[in-house]
């Protein structure tokens, strides 16, 4: 349905796959497994709802999307884990928030460069880490993301002076949030202190904790699929942009 895109990237380039024929753009933001055939297939899926979407490969600066990519099947038991032994956190580690502001601003200008994309806001989704990269996006062009999604999200409230919710006050977008259940990397606790900061700050916004959904849920390719919450999530997804998004 869509095609993989060369994104040019401070004297390099940087892959993508875009996808959609018309209507308001959606930058789609990997896990840390990386761009693969279930990101592609997960951003037709939200492309046939009447969206653009572009899912870049934002680690580019370590490789191409291939060479990163798992080489095995990541449903069998004990291959997931195996596979994040291998660097993936360095990467995820790697890409600090100007990092991050910086490609944002490719990832917007191309994906509003794509044939077809809606004058108007854009939404940001994220899973996994990449929903942190969602609400720093958000955060940094408010004028131009209306709605933020954040799916099985860690990380997002912490101790250090650049934790993500932090950037609350500076979003100008509709939040949607499914939190997996019993995230050891999302606590009970910190998706409290993130509902506080959005309703503190006056933010629309809708967030759950998925029942008996594991870190990872969205992706049917790896053991920590679940269909309920991965179903759930698109509903709630579609029901965020098609609220928000004039098409």
């Amino acid at each position: 349905m869509g095609e993989r895109i060369s994104c040019a990237m401070q004297g390099e380039t940087a892959e993508a796959y875009a996808t959609g024929d018309h209507g308001p753009g959606v930058l789609l933001y990997m896990d840390a497994i990386g761009l693969r055939p279930q990101i592609e297939r997960m951003a037709d899926r939200i492309a046939s709802w009447g969206y653009v979407v572009l899912a870049p490969h934002v680690f580019w600066r370590d490789g191409l999307a291939v060479d990163l990519a798992p080489a095995g099947d990541l449903t069998a038991p004990g291959s997931r884990e195996a596979f994040f032994a291998t660097g993936v956190m360095d990467r995820v580690r790697s890409l600090t928030p100007e990092l991050i502001r910086a490609d944002a601003d490719v990832w917007i200008e191309t994906l509003r460069s794509r044939p077809g994309v809606a004058e108007g806001p854009i939404a940001a989704t994220g899973y996994c880490f990449g929903g942190r990269l969602a609400l720093v996006t958000a955060a940094h062009r408010p004028d131009d993301v209306a709605v933020v999604g954040m799916f099985h999200t860690g990380g997002i409230v912490t101790d250090a002076p650049d934790s993500p919710h932090l950037l609350v006050p500076d979003i100008a977008a509709r939040v949607v949030a499914g939190h997996a259940d019993g995230d050891a990397s999302n606590t009970p606790e910190q998706i409290a202190a993130f509902d506080q900061a959005l309703r503190a700050h006056g933010v629309r916004h809708q967030t759950a904790v998925y029942p008996g959904a594991a870190h990872g849920y969205t992706m049917a390719d790896t053991s920590m699929y679940q269909e309920a919450g991965a179903e759930r999530h698109f509903a709630e997804l579609n029901e965020a942009l098609d609220g928000t998004l004039a098409r």
